[in-house]
């Protein structure tokens, strides 16, 4: 008999929170939503959750949304949700000892929530890949690595499930497939006057805008490659990327013996989201499977190194340290934001990173781990002024 989770989402007006909820709205008798949690830009969505599943705390990040959400509660019926405002708020609902706690908060902010639902033995269901790429062993300090996280990232979640067909001994290399975004087939110098408006138009997933320009520019895949060998413990060269247009190899295991593994079905990010929040059991009326009675094509090509430097830079950040993977995460998402903002060219976005990443070496070349989150946030800090001041120069 399967008995009823409480979840906490974190980040539940984004897309994996809206969807996570979706997945939980089918199956009731599993699941009681026990706190929610979100930015604080979208009240009236977030009352209107709370409202429909009966939420007992909500948490805001902006505390100045604490007051319109409140207002917003008792406009939607929930008048006996309490309200948290604070970046520690957000925290203390992760670590609150819920059954799953879905973090699907973007940027490394995510990491602190992550610590916090782990040390109080939950069950994270992770798709904050920020927590992983600039936490690093902070994260997994905080718990046995496999057993305690579930990852919801389309792809390591396909890895995850693959991986149940041999041990960790068996394991010759990780697949990890990216569509190759909306410039797919493109050379360097047919990228320069990309506009955000071309770059956030994705040709197979629906995601946040941030997101989104890093699937144009392959970093989302560098990302991703530094999330799979941390994740499951495999060493960097033995992580490979391969570009699948078609999005329906969400990623692959190669055992030694030969065989690969892949997970296949249509795109669709409730499937992850909901085998993270009911693991090891599947949930039944997720999503749709292939349609095997129609004709298929899965086509799968190298990746564009010289096009797409991003996965390149990635794996140099993660053979050097764990402080060189949280630079690269803090200087990206200042670029991304600066190009949204028609602040940098599209080309400038990586070309960003890595001057950052030049510039720091020396400093990052030290003790190779953090001693604790200040000490993460700090190095974050002057990756993020050194982005803005290149990014400045640039206009």
């Amino acid at each position: 008999m399967s008995h009823n989770n409480t979840v906490v989402i974190l980040g539940s007006t984004g897309s994996i929170g809206t969807q996570g909820l979706d997945v939980i709205a089918r199956h009731p008798e599993r699941f009681t939503v026990a706190g929610l949690a979100a930015g604080g830009a979208h009240v009236d969505l977030l009352a209107r959750q709370a409202a429909r599943f009966h939420v007992p705390t909500v948490a805001v990040f902006d505390v100045a949304a604490a007051k319109p959400l409140r207002e917003a509660l008792d406009q939607a019926g929930a008048t006996g949700t309490a309200v948290e405002a604070g970046a520690q708020a957000v925290v203390a609902l992760s670590g609150t000892g819920a059954d799953v706690v879905l973090n699907g908060i973007t940027g490394s902010i995510g990491l602190e929530p992550s610590i916090a639902a782990l040390k109080a033995g939950s069950q994270l269901a992770l798709a904050n890949k920020e927590s992983v790429v600039a936490g690093g062993h902070l994260l997994f300090g905080a718990q046995v690595r496999s057993s305690q996280i579930n990852p919801v990232d389309s792809e390591h979640s396909a890895i995850w499930q693959s991986l149940r067909s041999g041990s960790h001994a068996e394991v010759a290399k990780l697949i990890v497939t990216a569509s190759g975004g909306p410039f797919r087939g493109r050379k360097r110098d047919q990228m320069a006057d990309i506009t955000p408006e071309q770059a956030l138009n994705h040709p197979t997933w629906n995601m946040g805008p941030v997101v989104t320009i890093n699937s144009s520019t392959l970093m989302n895949k560098g990302l991703e490659v530094i999330e799979a060998s941390r994740l499951f413990d495999i060493p960097p060269e033995r992580v490979e990327v391969t570009v699948h247009p078609q999005s329906i190899v969400h990623s692959m295991v190669e055992f030694v013996d030969g065989a690969t593994i892949c997970q296949a079905s249509p795109p669709d990010m409730r499937l992850p989201i909901a085998l993270g929040l009911s693991a090891p059991e599947r949930l039944g009326d997720v999503a749709a499977a292939c349609d095997w009675t129609k004709a298929a094509e899965w086509t799968f090509e190298p990746l564009d190194d010289e096009a797409f430097p991003a996965v390149a830079l990635a794996r140099h950040c993660l053979a050097a340290s764990e402080k060189h993977t949280a630079v690269l995460n803090a200087a990206n998402e200042q670029a991304v934001h600066a190009f949204l903002e028609h602040r940098l060219p599209y080309l400038g976005i990586v070309d960003t990173v890595k001057a950052v990443l030049d510039r720091m070496d020396a400093e990052l070349r030290g003790a190779p781990l953090f001693a604790d989150v200040e000490e993460m946030s700090q190095i974050e800090y002057e990756a993020r002024s050194l982005a803005d001041a290149l990014i400045n120069r640039q206009q």
